[in-house]
Formats: structure tokens, sequence, C-alpha cells
């Protein structure tokens, strides 16, 4: 049983992957490596009910008609260890478990089954490729994409080619994501990519500020979800450092420094670009550069886009749909209640 892509390890992510690809329209064997013995059955009978499962969710999300679902499923295979599986495949994506002799030893067993032209391409989040390539003979076809949680739902896949990889193989992955309605970033190998090194950063210093008393998880977490996560669904970090200005960020990291520590200091970038005159929109000239006369429309089709998101999330209220009397009732509450008066 040949199909174009296999995905070699049918554990959560090889399943997501599978039911990203299928339902992408195109045809995927999952492959299980693993030794269950009499349990082999029962563990591929349970890995194809899970990918049915995420398959259905889309039916109930209005995202696949229920008619299609069986000839979506009709594009997944789920067997064990079958050398025939490989045959004929174009690019595999490996999918076991984050242990490094585990790998070397997938890599190993899937380049002895493939053709020479085949790409792999590891869906580790833990290790760079450039360790990677190391168990394969032939690193020019080997890249990472590192598939994010839930992996069928989640449209972005960072895609991180080592310093030997071939651009076709690149290219090539990162066309196949995009038909599947996925999302490709090119990024360096370096630790972290770029969403679980940003993630990192951000989770810790939130889980600092309950320690400090700053704020509760269920406050920080809904100023997250209002403030910061509906903004940077329509402005990346950079682009948002150009719209709020350069010098804003600057000035504010110095004070952050001296508040709260090193880690809050402007970068070296941030600080090049200050002495460049590139503040951002104020300036053309940024991380991002604007031409001259269009900065007017590109403000007001980003608000349009934020105010999209607001909306699709509950959060932008319409004039008819906030009470007049509640509003006024509350101002005047505000301009007859003494100052430092308790409100019990």
């Amino acid at each position: 049983m040949t199909a174009p892509v296999v995905v070699v390890g049918a554990g959560r992510m090889g399943q997501g992957i599978a039911a990203a690809l299928a339902f992408g329209k195109v045809e995927v064997t999952v492959v299980d490596l693993r030794d269950r013995g009499a349990g082999t059955a029962a563990y591929l009978a349970t890995a194809r009910a899970e990918i049915r499962s995420s398959l259905e969710r889309k039916v109930r999300l209005g995202l696949l008609a229920g008619s299609d679902l069986p000839e979506v499923l009709d594009r997944v295979h789920v067997v064990s260890r079958e050398p025939a599986a490989m045959a004929g495949t174009r690019l595999v994506f490996e999918a076991v478990p984050e242990v490094l002799d585990i790998k070397r030893a997938t890599l190993s067993w899937i380049e002895s089954m493939v053709g020479a032209d085949t790409a792999i391409a590891s869906t580790t989040s833990s290790f760079l490729v450039s360790r990677l390539a190391e168990f394969v003979a032939r690193p020019e076809r080997l890249l990472n994409a590192h598939w994010l949680n839930p992996a069928d739902l989640m449209p972005l896949v960072e895609v991180s080619p080592g310093a030997g990889t071939a651009p076709s193989v690149v290219e090539a992955t990162c066309d196949l994501l995009s038909a599947v309605g996925k999302t490709p970033v090119v990024c360096a190998a370096s630790p972290g990519y770029i969403v679980p090194r940003l993630q990192a950063l951000v989770m810790n210093e939130a889980a600092r500020m309950v320690e400090e008393g700053v704020a509760g998880a269920a406050e920080i977490d809904r100023a997250v979800r209002i403030g910061f996560g509906s903004r940077f669904a329509v402005l990346g970090l950079l682009e948002f450092i150009d719209w709020g200005g350069c010098d804003t960020l600057f000035h504010a990291s110095n004070y952050l420094r001296g508040e709260l520590g090193e880690r809050f200091g402007p970068a070296p970038l941030v600080e090049q670009h200050m002495a460049a005159g590139r503040r951002g929109n104020t300036d053309g000239a940024g991380f991002y550069d604007i031409e001259p006369g269009t900065l007017d429309d590109y403000r007001a089709q980003r608000i349009a886009d934020f105010a999209q998101v607001l909306d699709a999330t509950g959060q932008l209220h319409r004039y008819d749909d906030l009470p007049r009397e509640a509003g006024r009732a509350a101002a005047g509450a505000l301009s007859t209640r003494p100052a430092g008066a308790s409100q019990n």
C-alpha cells in the first residue's frame, strides 16, 4: 500500500498530521514502528479512530461536509512496520517520541526504506536539524517541519532546513504544506524555532507575575486573551513595534530594565533602529518599509482587520448593545462617591 506521503509514528502528532493531509486531499500512510505484539491490531484500530475523530470535529465545525467524510477517511492508511508502505513515497514525516536514540533509529530506518530522492521531515520540537543530520547518509534531503498542536487544526508549520538541506527540498515541502491549507514559515536551525521560543519567554513572565502578586492567573489570562492575543493576531510582534514606534519600545524597555531587571533591556537591533532613525510608521521605515502615501490606507486596513478579530471573539461592542441607563448610572455614581469611600 503506497501513498505519496508517509507519516512514521502513530501517536498524537502522527495522527494529527495524517488528518491534516487527508483533509488537504492527499493520500497518506501512517506507519507504527513499535512492536506491540498481540496488541498491534487494537492499537492500529485506535489510531484510525482518533484520526476519524479529528475529521468528525471538522464536520461539527462546518469545515467538512458529512457526505465527504468517507472520501477523506479513505485517503488514510494506518499500518504496522511494513517496508511496502514506504515504497514510492515522495515525502516522509518522522513523528516518533522526542528521544534522541529513537530519532536516530527511526531516521536510519526511514532512509533505508525510501528512494534516494525522498525528502524526510522530522517534526521534532526538541532537536535541531543540524543534530539529526548526523543520523542520515544524505543530509541534503532532511529538514525539520515543526507542526503546532493540534496539528490537524493549527495552520502554522515552522520549516527549519539545515546548512546542507537542498533548497528544492525546502521548496517542495513548503509547497505541499501550502497545498493542504497550512502556512509554512521558514526559519534557521535555532533552539525553540520561532513560536516555542517566544512562548517560553512570555509564559515564564506570566508565571513570575502570579508569583509576585501582580495579578491572579485568571486576570492575567483574561488580559492576554483580550489585550495581547487579539492585537498580535493582526499585527505581528515586529510589525507592532513599527506601529507603536520603536522609540516607545526603547524607552519602555529601559524603564522596565531599571525596575525589573536586565531581561527587559532593549534588543541591540532596537537600539540600532533608534540610532538610524528607523522608528517605524512615523519614519516610513523600521522592520518594514512603507511606501510614501500608503500609510493611511495601511492603518485603516489593519484597524478593520483588528475589528474583525474582536468581533469574531465576541469582544467588539456595538452602540445598540450598550445599555444607556447603565452607563449613565455608573458615571453618576462616580461623581457622587467621595474619594476613598467604601463601596460596601
